[in-house]
């Protein structure tokens, strides 16, 4: 009963990570259906053209040289798609804006036409008299799409995590590719590059699995295993970074002027806004998707309640509490800031000694990640003790720590350890050996930002 309980812990642990995936298992054929739509647009589908543009589209190449990875071995399979042309030219025919022209297989379709014109000699040459039909003259485009994939990055983030115990264990993997993609729209009376947007899409790997070995009796042997892994399909990730870049080029050519809207101005407004609006987010986000804001005032107030922990000449150390309350005032985009802190603190040993001391200290810190919620910080200073019955004579000290701070609206909850090294040996009331006193402190603070 205990090994199915541990049977039935692992599969309940896959199901919760993976079941949308466990539950939707290939077990029969399926039928051929439409593509998926994988982009909705956000900001032009309130708004048309009032005139559509005829754009040709020669070729929308894979640039990025890249071929798919495998375990052992060389494999000739592009990583990418080979058919990027024909995804960009189905995105401007959706999008409602552009009148896509063939220019792809132009070869085939001026044959087509040379064809058409035998043919049609031929059928005048039978009717006496009669003039061969001309055809229509081809559209001419007034732009050119260019552009491709230009890079493929892969492996940009790893990672797992897993457990073993006595023959069972569980673990998860993941890895994030990148794909990006230029377009870029071109004069075809000037030559004069127009517009040039830029789209990058990240794709998704992950597995999950569980086993487990166990002998449950003398030569009888438990064995069980069962894992999910999901792939987001390249090609659909191509064409969501595609049809953002033609979302992309629509609302940049109506803010410059080089195609216009029906609707009212107050609709093309609203629609440019919310695009610019999603521009200024995608400036602000870093690699890994990390939101780069300035989270941080230019000064705050800040309180620190910690345990200490004492480090003298005798044995059997307790922890006690205290607390420190100050200002900081932050200096070059939040990296460094110095602060000014007053407390107390109580060292406690045992049977031996317990004393209460007021605290005056001054820290330079420096915050690695200034501009992301969470980042870890390190500080380094000096102060000065003093017994609170004998305010007179000081103690003077160095303090250095590290931390992690968590920023929310105008709120820090810091988690944080300080090491303070005392330069005298008689806290204790004992010199003994060649090292002074110190003490450690470990708290769970509130920086509090003030100002804009």
């Amino acid at each position: 009963m205990k090994k199915i309980g541990i049977i039935t812990s692992i599969i309940s642990l896959l199901f919760l990570s993976g079941c949308s995936t466990f539950f939707n298992q290939p077990l029969q054929k399926e039928d051929a259906r439409l593509g998926e739509e994988v982009f909705v647009s956000q900001h032009t589908r309130d708004i048309s053209p009032v005139k559509r543009v005829v754009v040709g589209v020669y070729k929308f190449k894979d640039q990025t040289g890249q071929y798919k990875q495998v375990e052992n071995g060389v494999s000739y399979s592009t990583a990418v798609t080979q058919g990027a042309t024909t995804i960009l030219i189905k995105a401007l025919e959706d999008s409602g804006w552009f009148i896509p022209i063939e220019r792809e297989n132009i070869s085939n379709l001026l044959n087509e036409r040379q064809i058409i014109r035998s043919t049609r000699l031929e059928e005048s040459k039978k009717s006496e008299g009669a003039k061969p039909k001309p055809l229509s003259p081809l559209l001419f485009a007034g732009i050119i799409l260019e552009g491709g994939i230009i890079s493929y990055d892969s492996n940009i983030i790893t990672g797992g995590a897993g457990a073993r115990y006595f023959g069972a264990g569980a673990s998860t993997q993941y890895r994030q590719d990148r794909i990006t993609v230029y377009l870029r729209a071109v004069s075809t009376s000037s030559g004069r590059i127009l517009k040039t947007v830029y789209v990058s899409k990240t794709i998704l790997s992950q597995a999950i699995d569980a086993n487990l070995f166990r002998y449950v009796k003398l030569k009888r042997l438990l064995e069980a295993e069962i894992g999910i892994s999901q792939n987001e399909p390249g090609q659909l990730a191509v064409k969501e970074a595609i049809e953002k870049a033609v979302e992309s080029l629509i609302l940049e050519g109506v803010a410059s002027g080089l195609w216009k809207a029906r609707e009212d101005s107050y609709v093309v407004e609203r629609a440019l806004i919310g695009y610019d609006q999603e521009k200024n987010e995608a400036t602000n986000t870093a690699l890994f998707n990390r939101i780069l804001e300035k989270r941080r005032s230019s000064f705050s107030v800040f309180a620190k309640p910690f345990t200490s922990y004492f480090s003298g000449d005798y044995t059997n150390t307790n922890y006690d509490l205290g607390g420190q309350i100050g200002y900081k005032q932050y200096f070059y985009n939040s990296y460094l800031n110095v602060g000014a802190s007053l407390g107390g603190v109580v060292l406690n040993n045992s049977k031996v000694f317990r004393k209460s001391f007021l605290t005056a200290d001054l820290n330079a810190e420096y915050n690695f990640l200034p501009y992301d919620k969470l980042s870890p910080y390190a500080y380094l200073g000096g102060g000065a003790m003093f017994e609170s019955n004998q305010l007179q004579k000081p103690y003077f000290k160095m303090q250095y720590g590290l931390g992690i701070e968590y920023v929310y609206n105008k709120i820090g909850i810091r988690l944080f350890t300080e090491h303070n090294q005392i330069f005298s040996d008689a806290i204790d009331n004992k010199i003994h050996g060649s090292h002074n006193d110190k003490y450690w402190i470990f708290g769970l603070g509130v920086n509090l930002f003030l100002g804009k």
